[in-house]
């Protein structure tokens, strides 16, 4: 090897030692706008702890390791027993351990804990988006189990543990528990009343046995499941433990693991349950209802990972571009590329405060008992979940592109990014379903509509392009032919909207400015970079950098 011809010369260093909190000015102004002052600096440093961990190389290589490894079906042991386990790479547990540590499954038993979860998701998910599933999951149980006090009283210590406790055994034996979930059937996907699934009651009240198959059961290594089956009352939410008090493993047959796109680190997989014992959540032919609390949870998720995703994305590509040099310059400071980082980074930051909106909504709404609230979401989270995760995709893939060739290389960490990019406009319901929802909101539930019109407003006269966009969005609303096949761009505009409103409200000048001319002035392109030229574009950049 010529040491002359192999010198490395232009390649930007990796982007390792930094507080991934800390320089998320959208994040960390977002918290404490949310926050009461006396609380402010506690979280801060919780959230630069993880913030630390997170923008350190050890939590990176983990990352990289548990996506390279992917899980592994166990369906019998040596002898020919039984057991279907999944089997993970270590650094799968450590990233779950620091998860779970960090109180990402806490957050119905912390002050302010939506936004203090929805902050540290957001930071943690950059690392590596597929273990996010589990403690999804088992954050979004909690509501559902507490309409069972007495299934709650036994699981809901275990999931707000702070101990990720690996294995499978007796819920009473261990430190801390995971839960998955079993909706969607082959036959029906997103219909769940398609289901087919059989629940027969048993003689102790309340149990059931279950028979069918579920085709996409999330985080299949769980401790319990949510599942939804067909009682004699009708679809009915069912408690389905992995392990039975006795110690004996509940019929629970892992047929296969799904071989995914992306979120290859986390299990997915198709399950049969063969005379299944379940405990019933809820009452018999209301289990929609029930369960509902679950995905709403889990659907805020999906816009904050979304946001995660987002967010890494423009901190690479604003990095690399920063140490970049070509065409007698850093790219960084080409006006082309910097109209191009300017436009990824007003979509990750209107992401981010939607994101942050949201979960003090939730805090509002499920801590304070605040009905507006609970309005405000029921139609601002179908809103957001479609929105924001259709913007992942295209966005991640303009960042790669900044990489320029380097981007399309794994080591690159970019492809990672974009195979997980569309997932979360996928879970809890692809874009069809939530629009479908916004839409059966508007017709039935007049106070979220005029919770939404409130919030949008708070912002009315703060900027003509906002303004005139509420009024065309009013006048649109005002007529309902056709409604359902445009409910997309009906729903896009509801979106743009209420992310304008925030940033009028909340975010720097040069930011709400560019926001505004663009997504709401409609002097844009059709791809990023298309900002108007005029506008203060080195401030946005500038206010993403990861490294200041």
């Amino acid at each position: 090897m010529n040491a002359s011809t192999h010198a490395v010369t232009n390649q930007p260093e990796p982007l390792v030692g930094h507080d991934v909190f800390a320089a998320d000015h959208a994040l960390t102004e977002g918290v404490a706008r949310h926050l009461p002052e006396g609380l402010r600096d506690s979280v801060r440093e919780e959230l630069s702890g993880l913030g630390r961990a997170a923008g350190s190389a050890q939590a990176q290589e983990w990352g990289v390791q548990a996506d390279r490894n992917p899980p592994r079906l166990l369906t019998h042991d040596r002898y020919g027993h039984r057991i279907d386990e999944v089997e993970f790479h270590p650094a799968w547990h450590r990233l779950l351990a620091k998860g779970v540590g960090a109180g990402l499954t806490a957050a119905w038993t912390r002050e302010h804990g939506h936004l203090r979860r929805a902050a540290g998701f957001l930071v943690w998910t950059q690392v590596e988006a597929g273990h996010g599933c589990p403690l999804s999951m088992t954050h979004a149980a909690v509501p559902a189990l507490r309409t069972d006090p007495a299934l709650a009283a036994a699981w809901e210590p275990k999931l707000t543990s702070l101990v990720y406790d690996q294995g499978l055994r007796p819920v009473a034996q261990k430190a801390g528990a995971l839960f998955g979930m079993g909706m969607t059937e082959k036959q029906g996907g997103s219909d769940v009343r398609a289901n087919t699934t059989r629940a027969e009651a048993l003689a102790e009240e309340g149990t059931y046995a279950l028979t069918g198959h579920k085709w996409f059961c999330s985080a299949p290594m769980s401790d319990a499941f949510l599942v939804l089956a067909q009682a004699p009352g009708g679809l009915t939410c069912f408690l389905v433990p992995r392990v039975l008090e006795d110690g004996t493993r509940n019929p629970f047959a892992i047929q296969r693991l799904k071989d995914k796109l992306g979120n290859r680190s986390n299990a997915s997989g198709e399950v049969e349950f063969a005379g299944t014992w379940a405990r019933r959540v809820g009452e018999e032919g209301r289990g929609v209802r029930t369960i509902i609390e679950m995905v709403s949870a889990t659907r805020l998720d999906c816009v904050t990972g979304s946001a995660a995703l987002m967010r890494q994305a423009v901190v690479q590509a604003v990095h690399h571009t920063s140490y970049r040099s070509a065409f007698g310059g850093v790219l960084i400071e080409k006006p082309l590329m910097r109209n191009v980082l300017a436009d990824l980074a007003v979509e990750s930051e209107a992401a981010t405060t939607l994101a942050l909106r949201l979960a003090a909504a939730y805090d509002a709404a499920y801590g304070e008992g605040d009905e507006r609230e609970r309005a405000f979401l029921r139609l601002a989270l179908p809103v957001a979940k479609y929105w924001v995760t259709k913007r992942c995709t295209p966005l991640v893939a303009e960042a790669l592109e900044c990489l320029g060739g380097n981007g399309y290389v794994e080591e690159s960490g970019m492809p990672r990014l974009l195979r997980e990019s569309p997932l979360n406009s996928l879970w809890e319901g692809a874009g069809n379903v939530q629009a479908l929802d916004v839409l059966r909101v508007l017709q039935r539930e007049p106070a979220a509509f005029d919770a939404f019109l409130r919030e949008v407003g708070r912002a009315r006269g703060a900027d003509h392009r906002l303004d005139a966009a509420i009024k065309a969005l009013l006048t649109e609303l005002a007529d309902l032919s056709g409604i359902e096949a445009r409910a997309r761009r009906l729903v896009e505009r509801m979106a743009v909207v209420l992310q304008g409103s925030l940033l009028v409200r909340f975010a720097p000048s040069y930011v709400e400015e560019a926001y505004c001319a663009s997504r709401l002035g409609g002097d844009w392109g059709t791809s990023f970079g298309t900002l108007p030229h005029t506008l203060d574009l080195a401030a946005v950049v500038d206010r993403a950098r990861p490294v200041h």
